[in-house]
């Protein structure tokens, strides 16, 4: 009888961890899908999209996930396939400095025009 009670304490403890352990796949994934531009439609994400790319995208990270590869590993895989432009985010390296540092050298230019339209009037 102690060898049941044992035998089914153990059968549920794998059974919560492995709902769990896909549980949090599947929060992984909506995270990477929410992240990764659908080729095909015009401004929307894979998790949005229900063209065939992004069907066989979502495929391949739920693949990538099983494998046990980690967020940036998947990023990194999708980046080197389809290149920079899939993911929303893009990392700063030599490329994207300009995508990066464009918004504020515009901020900082048009506070200088004001400021000297400021001193203008004065």
């Amino acid at each position: 009888m102690k060898v049941l009670k044992i035998f089914i304490i153990l059968f549920l403890v794998t059974s919560f961890s492995e709902l769990k352990s896909d549980e949090a796949n599947n929060v992984l994934k909506n995270k990477i899908l929410k992240n990764i531009r659908c080729l095909i439609c015009q401004g929307q994400s894979v998790y949005d999209s229900e063209s065939e790319f992004a069907s066989s995208i979502k495929l391949i990270v739920d693949r990538k996930i099983n494998e046990g590869l980690k967020e940036k590993k998947i990023y990194q895989f999708l980046r080197e396939k389809y290149g920079d432009w899939i993911i929303y985010e893009p990392q700063i390296n030599k490329n994207t400095y300009i995508l990066w540092l464009l918004p504020l050298l515009l901020f900082l230019l048009g506070g200088a025009i004001i400021q000297k339209k400021l001193k203008f009037k004065n």
